[in-house]
């Protein structure tokens, strides 16, 4: 991968699976980055405001006590690899605010991505983050199939059961993540999808324009969904305690 930040304009779609079902697809603008290389367009920065930016804190350790490269460093050392590129997908603050329902750390082996932390939000601001790899960080494909029991609360609208199974597919031109929720015939199957690009300031102009506001576009939406369900008749399901460990796999 280049150092300069690089732009994917792509779109996220949720299925829910079971009695009340309910499906939706909405554009998204996520980043890619090397956290070791804080070169980018005029209106992008690192742990400086701008138009859009990432902050270390954002990412990595509990919410706003955020670490960034050093938290997935540690994550991955723990687990017996320490690997040769560490990048993050996640989508940038714009302005002041921020919102992740999911971002990504991405261990690489040369071009081979070999590991995934998938650091989860929920809009009650937990975190919980999975640690997806094969047996021995063998390189994953986009055919490959990695299993963690959900132990977080996502969604009220979702039990705390059953399990995630993930789908990765990096290339150098797209990336296409799906989770799949899966819970004795409910749950859900999230994806995300996009063209890989240069980040440029025509690219951040653009994105504003299309769809405004950014993050705090995608929790809006995220409620809209929300009420969308509960007019539907989905059952709630109260906040439990998060769980105390920040990674499992």
């Amino acid at each position: 991968m280049n150092a300069w930040p690089e732009h994917i304009c792509g779109s996220t779609t949720h299925t829910r699976r079971g009695a009340i079902q309910n499906a939706f697809r909405y554009d998204v603008d996520y980043v890619l980055i090397d956290p070791d290389m804080p070169r980018g367009p005029m209106l992008f920065s690192r742990n400086r405001l701008n138009l859009a930016s990432v902050f270390d804190r954002d990412h990595g350790g509990r919410v706003g006590e955020g670490q960034g490269k050093a938290w997935a460093e540690d994550v991955f050392a723990k687990a017996g690899l320490v690997p040769e590129k560490i990048l993050l997908l996640a989508q940038p603050r714009f302005f002041i605010y921020v919102f992740n329902p999911v971002s990504f750390w991405l261990a690489l082996e040369g071009d081979k991505l070999v590991a995934v932390i998938a650091e989860v939000n929920n809009t009650f601001g937990d975190r919980h983050s999975y640690l997806c790899r094969l047996k021995d960080f063998a390189p994953i494909k986009a055919s490959d199939r990695i299993d963690a029991q959900k132990i977080f609360h996502v969604s009220p609208f979702q039990q705390i059961a059953g399990r995630y199974q993930f789908n990765f597919d990096v290339s150098n031109d797209r990336i296409a993540i799906r989770i799949a929720h899966l819970n004795e015939g409910e749950g859900l199957i999230a994806t995300l999808s996009g063209a890989r690009a240069p980040l440029s300031n025509t690219r951040l102009v653009t994105a504003m324009m299309r769809r405004p506001f950014g993050p705090l576009r995608t929790i809006a939406l995220i409620y809209w969904q929300a009420l969308r369900l509960k007019l539907k008749g989905a059952p709630y399901q109260q906040r439990p305690i998060p769980p105390e460990q920040e990674v499992s796999q």
